[in-house]
């Protein structure tokens, strides 16, 4: 269940539905209980800097007491990530091979998942390398598709590098019979394989770690997000991720007389029970559609206040 007393936060889903609000209104709210929160964005389409109206780059920045603010740039993320692997293989191959690698190299970068990969790669830098820094870290990431992939990286990279390391130890092996003492030669290549294979496995330990980390999704009560939600839930318990909390955004109230609006609320109702249906082991928190954008922090601080499922506006 929605727990506020958990070290980090992933929010997902289908695009649209507002899950960067929430999550920066849960973050927000972290941060007024005193909890030293970082909120994280790795949705390209970065909308944190215009709800807390401040200019937010690939830098903690400040945005209110006790919460700073990271927009990962998965472009910007690939770069750095490509330029680090060729700096590591410098002095690890022959000099007539750096050309035909960095050329390799390149075209990795180029490939469809690249981006993904070094996007996880700099998540994982703040899982174990930044997480001492800060209280809370909550995660905004991209639409569920970009989510369940990004989730699912560990495992699946785990698995890659796995053979990758197979494939190193054997290569070490002939060498050394090559050399004709059969000694095993020292291999940096498999101790880059090998620190980056710990590092992986490490984060999917705290991702899957259900005392550390929460997944929850952010639905409206209409039928493509409803389907989208089922199969993202669905996919990520391949991977034994789990989600415990929905939060249902956008709730019209119980108020409203306008006949275009009493249909849509009465089509809300319908979805809201199928959502309940459909999710029984989860819990459901339910959000309603504010009078006004929420565009700044005030109106944020507004919304956060619906998050624990304590406070409910007229949406019943």
């Amino acid at each position: 269940m929605l727990n506020p007393e958990l070290k980090i936060t992933f929010f997902s889903g289908k695009g649209g539905v507002g899950k960067s609000t929430v999550a920066s209104a849960y973050a927000q709210l972290l941060a007024s209980r005193k909890r030293k929160t970082l909120l994280v964005s790795t949705d390209p389409a970065h909308s944190l800097g215009f709800l807390f109206q401040i200019e937010i780059g690939g830098k903690p920045t400040s945005l209110c007491p006790n919460l700073w603010g990271l927009e990962i740039d998965p472009a910007q993320e690939n770069f750095h990530y490509i330029n680090k692997v060729k700096a590591s293989l410098k002095g690890l191959v022959k000099s007539t091979m750096v050309e035909e690698v960095e050329r390799q190299i390149q075209l990795a970068s180029d490939s469809p998942g690249a981006e993904e990969a070094a996007l996880f790669d700099a998540i994982v830098s703040i899982i174990l390398d930044e997480s001492n820094l800060y209280d809370r870290i909550v995660i905004d990431t991209a639409p569920s598709g970009h989510t369940i992939r990004l989730l699912s990286l560990p495992e699946l990279m785990s698995v890659w590098m796995e053979g990758m390391l197979k494939r190193r130890k054997k290569v070490t092996r002939n060498y050394s019979q090559l050399l004709g003492d059969g000694e095993i030669v020292d291999d940096p290549i498999y101790d880059i394989l090998n620190v980056r294979k710990q590092r992986y496995a490490a984060a999917r330990d705290i991702i899957l770690d259900k005392t550390q980390t929460a997944i929850i999704f952010v639905m409206i009560p209409e039928k493509l997000s409803l389907m989208e939600t089922i199969s993202g839930i669905k996919m990520l318990s391949h991977y034994n991720i789990v989600v415990n909390t929905l939060f249902v955004n956008k709730l019209l109230p119980t108020s409203v007389r306008d006949e275009f609006f009493v249909k849509r609320k009465e089509q809300q109702t319908v979805y809201i029970k199928e959502i309940v249906d459909s999710f029984k082991d989860k819990e459901i928190i339910l959000l309603p559609l504010l009078a006004e954008d929420i565009t700044t922090p005030p109106a944020l601080k507004e919304l956060s206040s619906y998050l624990t499922g304590s406070k409910v506006s007229g949406m019943d």
